[in-house]
């Protein structure tokens, strides 16, 4: 049975890491695609693309669609980057877009809801969402990759974040090397 995940792209900078993760994981799974019109405007700017993966493409503003509802069965949901805006809006509730609804209900659901964060000084608001959002369900990650591997490059060190979100997700993939103890 082919797993099946949500990915939805938020309006932050990192969007390299949304690509990492779609490269790694629609090969292996059935993934839905939802990209905010301000993270395809931030893609661009960070030479970074989306497209080309074997995906499901939903549009941002369909609430209609079947990630929508708690009865589309799937095994994750991912946000990646994840915005502020966005961690506010699924910390709190407010759903007026695809990605914060689908967030929604995978939360109800009980379902792995990862939100990568990708900020940096965090405010007390932005603190307090992500305790709230952590309370309702949610997996925080933050876009701080590990350096014991020594990467030689800024794919090395993307990658070992997106290793975890996988990990988080249940899916055997080795992509980076894991501590093993000092040599």
């Amino acid at each position: 049975m082919t797993r099946k995940f949500v990915i939805g792209v938020s309006g932050a900078s990192g969007m390299i890491y949304a690509s990492r993760l779609l490269h790694y994981l629609s090969p292996v799974a059935e993934v839905h695609l939802v990209v905010s019109p301000v993270a395809g405007e931030i893609a661009v700017h960070e030479g970074v693309s989306l497209s080309g993966f074997p995906v499901t493409l939903h549009r941002f503003d369909d609430l209609a669609a079947p990630i929508a509802s708690g009865s589309f069965r799937h095994d994750g949901m991912v946000i990646v980057p994840c915005s502020m805006k966005t961690l506010a809006s699924v910390a709190n509730g407010i759903t007026p877009n695809l990605v914060t609804r689908a967030a929604d209900v995978t939360l109800k659901e009980r379902r792995p809801c990862i939100l990568l964060l990708r900020e940096n000084p965090l405010s007390r608001i932005h603190i307090t969402n992500m305790l709230t959002a952590h309370d309702a369900g949610a997996t925080i990650m933050v876009a701080s990759p590990p350096f014991y591997s020594k990467p030689a490059t800024i794919e090395d060190l993307v990658d070992a974040v997106v290793s975890r979100i996988i990990d988080h997700l249940g899916v055997e993939i080795e992509i980076t090397s894991r501590w093993s103890g000092y040599e």
